[in-house]
């Protein structure tokens, strides 16, 4: 096997397993808030980005306005993000994230900081600078090829299907 075939074998079996991990993890804490953990993303999003539309918000997170929905739901009822009147259209609305909703992701993110810590506590802090970057790079460029992944994993499936588009 070529020795770049192994290391992209070894890529995509590691991001599923620490996807799993992950996934178990979340499924088995919630913060004394009781914040879903799938709301984490979507609160500090609105830290990082300020207020914004829902359908704004969906597209930053990359979901659907359907689960973007329940998750602001849930956090408005924990009183951690509040609607307010667009300031450009009165007639629509923005998420802001209240002073309650600042603490909590600051608590949540000081925990996250301390886990991630006991992760690479025997890491040099030139291993930690290192895999940041490569993480970095990484997810960029992630996020650069998903639309031309998309197209083809769909293309893919129409040929094996047999549902090509016909128009």
């Amino acid at each position: 096997m070529d020795p770049d075939d192994e290391a992209i074998d070894v890529i995509a079996v590691q991001l599923t397993r620490l996807q799993r991990i992950r996934e178990r993890t979340a499924a088995q804490i919630r913060t004394k808030d009781g914040v879903d953990p799938a709301a984490f993303a979507v609160l500090f999003r609105l830290l990082q980005d300020g207020p914004m539309r829902s359908g704004t918000l969906a597209d930053a997170v990359y979901s659907d306005a359907s689960t973007v929905s329940r998750q602001v739901a849930h956090l408005v009822d924990r009183d951690l993000v509040q609607r307010m009147a667009d300031p450009t259209d009165g007639r629509a609305c923005v998420l802001v994230v209240t002073e309650r909703g600042r603490q909590v992701a600051e608590q949540i993110r000081r925990r996250r900081h301390e886990n991630l810590t006991r992760v690479t506590e025997s890491w040099t802090p030139d291993s930690r600078a290192a895999f940041a970057e490569l993480l970095r790079r990484f997810v960029d460029d992630f996020d650069r090829a998903r639309p031309s992944m998309v197209a083809a994993l769909r293309e893919s499936h129409a040929t094996l299907t047999g549902t090509e588009n016909c128009s």
